[in-house]
């Protein structure tokens, strides 16, 4: 669930963002309804939603009885702490990781490597045909840095998951991009939860038996109504996917 100012939204690549509801009220919905787990992105992170965001995460941990992470301008191990006891049990960093590597580091010293994750946001690169590139800033600031080097280093550095989405899949429901999860899975050796184009329930099943992925991240097709997460579950069920019925 991507948040800003308070609600969820969805968009497309990134931009022309639709409210998609309450964060508090849809995390609850999923929880009841039987997904695994959540994720709460501030996807604007400015110093006066870091406070809204605190306030969100204490807020879930009452609502929701499954696992969720939060991720977004988070730049210092104080934060982390901060967003841990208030309820959330994992926290994911992007942008501060690329700018300091060692954050990484430091976080799974600390919280542990089950509470990391790498986010990774990859835009398939211009310079590089066949690479994809790691952008930064919300997708808004591209770099250098070739995405799936980027996941095997920060598996090194101690991230427990890479959170990694296709920015060119993002929000199309074309599918995953199982070229650049492929690629991600057989770099590391740590789970990939797969982000960006589910729009059928085949999609969903691709990004595990072609990308390789431990987990599907899903939001348009949820928070728009087109499928629950009983038909979801059911389905990957019937193909043969491992899942908590």
């Amino acid at each position: 669930m991507d948040v800003k100012d308070g609600r969820v939204v969805k968009g497309v690549n990134f931009l022309n963002l639709r409210d998609a509801g309450d964060p508090v009220e849809l995390g609850k919905r999923y929880s009841d309804e039987g997904a695994d787990e959540l994720v709460f992105l501030d996807i604007t992170a400015t110093i006066q939603s870091r406070g809204t965001i605190v306030k969100l995460v204490e807020k879930v941990a009452e609502s929701v009885f499954i696992p969720f992470t939060v991720g977004g301008g988070i730049r210092t191990i104080e934060q982390i702490d901060l967003l841990l006891r208030s309820g959330a049990e994992k926290v994911s960093v992007n942008t501060a990781a690329v700018q300091d590597p060692e954050l990484i580091r430091r976080a799974a010293e600390r919280f542990g490597s089950q509470c990391t994750v790498l986010a990774i946001d990859a835009r398939r690169s211009k310079k590089r045909p066949g690479r994809w590139d790691v952008c930064v800033k919300a997708g808004t600031e591209p770099t250098d840095i070739d995405a799936v080097e980027w996941a095997a280093r920060g598996e090194k550095l101690g991230a427990g998951e890479i959170l990694l989405t296709s920015m060119d899949a993002d929000g199309t429901k074309a599918g995953y991009d199982n070229k650049l999860n492929r690629a991600v899975t057989d770099a590391v050796n740590i789970p990939l939860i797969a982000s960006g184009g589910a729009g059928t329930l085949d999609h969903l099943y691709d990004a595990v038996a072609e990308g390789g992925a431990d987990a599907v991240l899903m939001a348009s097709i949820t928070h728009f109504g087109n499928y629950t997460i009983k038909q979801i579950k059911e389905y990957l069920g019937s193909r043969g996917v491992p899942v908590n019925l």
